[in-house]
Formats: structure tokens, sequence, C-alpha cells
């Protein structure tokens, strides 16, 4: 294909672990930030609007941008400049995948304006994208949509980050609770120890296999499936008004669980509703709908 002067992409927010899939489940949300990337003679401009307007950097430093800048150490034919305009949905710093999808739009975008196709290009913008993250459970939901396996096969390899996407059973309608509170992740990831027992690795592990069961063919087993021991105890300290929310959803059996490193919860729901007398103060519930296409793109 030709290099195009202009690149339209848009990416689902995620929510990723989904209870004991830590670095290795996510689940892209209807819930979406979409960047336009023009050439340009010279330097770069950016223009942002909705969430992150005024907080975030408007230059190089820019995340999407410095995605962009990293695709193209890897596929080559970087433009003299760019002109980026980034409409953002997606809160930050709440666990619904805010970075990893501004990394998989920059990465895609770059990708295009090289000339490349980004269908055949997934793995590269995969690894871009999760190496900027350091895992690839929310890049992968970005990118493929739907209900993602994610792991890592190691610094020393060429292609470190793999996913799987898979169909998720249509009987599932997420409810993401948005704290009004934000959270880091390098936080949150500090409170975990470097050993646990093993006896909650083995539960966590079994659930983690269960899990993917539950979320593709077995909703009704969601609750014991998104049941964790091994990281949303020891992160409880960072967010104990969410973990008390996952504990009251949980003991009137909607199964939830913290979205990635908090402190919005992620409720499992059958049909996108709550009880009505669920104290939700602090919180903002959306109804999201799983996003089964992940990133597109649409070349101007």
């Amino acid at each position: 294909m030709g290099r195009p002067r202009e690149v339209r992409v848009r990416v689902p927010g995620s929510s990723a672990n989904l209870g004991p899939g830590f670095d290795s489940l996510g689940l892209a949300l209807g819930l979406h930030d979409s960047v336009e990337v023009s050439v340009a003679p010279e330097g770069v401009v950016i223009e942002v609007s909705g969430e992150g307007a005024g907080r975030v950097p408007c230059d190089e430093a820019h995340l999407v941008a410095r995605a962009m800048r990293s695709a193209w150490d890897v596929v080559g034919d970087a433009p003299p400049g760019i002109r980026m305009r980034c409409r953002n949905a997606i809160p930050h710093s709440r666990g619904l995948g805010s970075s990893a999808a501004a990394a998989v739009a920059g990465a895609t975008a770059a990708v295009v304006l090289a000339g490349r196709d980004a269908e055949l290009e997934r793995d590269a913008i995969l690894q871009v994208a999760a190496g900027m993250e350091g895992h690839a459970d929310n890049a992968a939901a970005s990118l493929l949509g739907g209900f993602v396996i994610a792991w890592d096969a190691g610094r020393n390899t060429s292609q470190r980050f793999s996913a799987v996407r898979l169909e998720t059973h249509p009987g599932i309608h997420p409810v993401a609770l948005v704290a009004g509170t934000e959270s880091l992740t390098s936080t949150t990831r500090g409170l975990l120890p470097d050993r646990v027992p093993l006896v909650d690795a083995a539960f966590t592990g079994s659930r983690t296999a269960l899990a993917v069961l539950a979320f593709t063919q077995r909703p009704e087993l969601l609750l014991p499936a998104t049941e964790d021991r091994l990281h949303q105890h020891y992160r409880r300290p960072a967010y104990p008004d969410s973990a008390d929310l996952v504990d009251t959803l949980r003991d009137r059996g909607i199964p939830a669980a913290i979205s990635g490193a908090g402190p919005t919860v992620l409720a499992l729901t059958a049909d996108g509703t709550l009880p009505p007398d669920l104290d939700l103060r602090g919180y903002t519930a959306l109804a999201l709908p799983v996003d089964g296409t992940g990133a597109t793109v649409e070349i101007g």
C-alpha cells in the first residue's frame, strides 16, 4: 500500500486481570479514544479534548507520540512532522486501560503512515504497545477486541509478547463503576509481595483457568471464576472503598473485581443493571458492551 497522509484510529478501553488473571486476562470495553494524525512538514503539534485535556503534554512527550516514535523505530519511514488530534473518552488512571489504548493508537497510526497494513502488522503493534506497558493484557484487548489471554515469553526473545482473542459469551454485560479518585499502576504494584503462599498461587491458577471457560462459554461460573487471592487483597490499602464495593457486589451474587490497577470496579452482569439499592456514592456506573472489534483504522 502507498503512504497515506492522514489516518484516524479508534481504540477501545479495557479491563485487565478480571480477578485472578493478573497480567494475563483482558476484556475490551465499549468506551473509545480516537486519534487523528496527519503528516506535517516538521515538528509535533497535538490537540487534546475530553479526558486528560489540559493535563497531558501536547508535544513529543505525549504517550501517543512516544508510541508512534517507538513504532517507527521498528518499521521505519517516519514522516518529517505530525499534527495530531486526540479525542479521549477513557478515564485516566482509573484502571480502564487508557495508557494501553493510547499506546495501541499511536503504534497503529505510525504503522499505517509508514505505508504498512495494520492488520498484517498486529504483532509489531502489540510488541510496541505492550513493551511500553510492561505487560500485554490491556494492550492486547485494545488491539484485538473481545476477551484476550496474553503472555510474556521473556525479555530475551524477539517476540516477547503474545496474545489470543476469544469470543466473549453474549450473555455477559459489563458495568464499570468508575471511581471519582485516581490510582497509579506504579503505586499499586508496589504493594504486591515478591512471594505468595503456594496455596494462594494454586487457588488463583485454578480460578484463572475457570475464567477462560466462564467468559467464553459458561457465564454462570463467573462468580467463582473471578475470585482472586494473588493481588487484590494486597492492594486493598490503595482503594479500600473499591475493595469494599467488590465485596458487597460479590456477597449479593454479582461477579465483580477491581478493574486493572483500580480503583474502578468491574461488575459482570447478565443484563447490564445493578440492584437499585446499592450505595454507589463516589462512583459513576457505566453499562459498557464488550468491544468485539478492537482498534479500527480509517485512512484519509
